[in-house]
């Protein structure tokens, strides 16, 4: 039991950080070891705490730059990670705002405004995110209700050299995933 359990939360990880279910396209790799434990790291930012405001420097309404996250203690084991960023409260369900992978294992920041170019100098690719852009696209919700934005940093065993957009992304990421950090923002107009 024990280790179905470890299975079925090692294919789910990457679906669970604030992401609808995506329904598998092709066949995505088995994990590795069902009894590897999925290990937690702390993710933050200077700019803003989690469940706190991102402020408007960050946001659709000023500059649109992407903020400054850090984080610490992540898997002695990590060869890469995948940044996804995602409004669940947008109005025509989940909403994603910034897909960043290969991100290095040696990387411990994302400094302000990464670029927005498919190819990083150190690696690092972004795809398109759901408003059509490549890189970061900063939170602009309609008026009214607060929205959340939660970044998700996977740490995975490998780099990962997917075909195509997120599903292809996250099918990838099945059975590579050995932490996550998470940090959850907030904005509203």
């Amino acid at each position: 039991m024990k280790a179905r359990f470890a299975l079925v939360l090692v294919a789910l990880l990457p679906l669970g950080c604030g992401q609808a279910p995506v329904k598998p396209q092709g066949t995505a790799p088995a994990p590795q070891n069902a009894q590897t434990a999925i290990a937690s790291f702390m993710l933050s930012s200077p700019a803003f705490a989690d469940n706190e405001a991102i402020p408007d420097k960050y946001s659709g309404k000023d500059t649109n730059y992407s903020p400054p996250l850090n984080w610490y203690d992540p898997p002695k084991r990590t060869k890469a990670y995948v940044l996804i960023v995602e409004d669940p409260d947008a109005p025509m369900g989940t909403f994603t705002h910034w897909v960043a992978y290969n991100i290095p294992g040696t990387t411990t920041r994302l400094d302000e405004n990464v670029l927005k170019e498919e190819a990083l100098p150190d690696g690092t690719r972004q795809l398109k995110n759901d408003a059509g852009r490549v890189g970061y696209t900063g939170p602009m919700p309609p008026p009214g209700k607060v929205h959340h934005y939660v970044f998700c940093l996977y740490a995975l065993d490998q780099e990962l050299n997917p075909v195509g957009d997120k599903t292809f992304l996250l099918n990838a990421m099945q059975g590579h995933v050995i932490g996550l950090g998470k940090l959850t923002g907030t904005y509203r107009r």
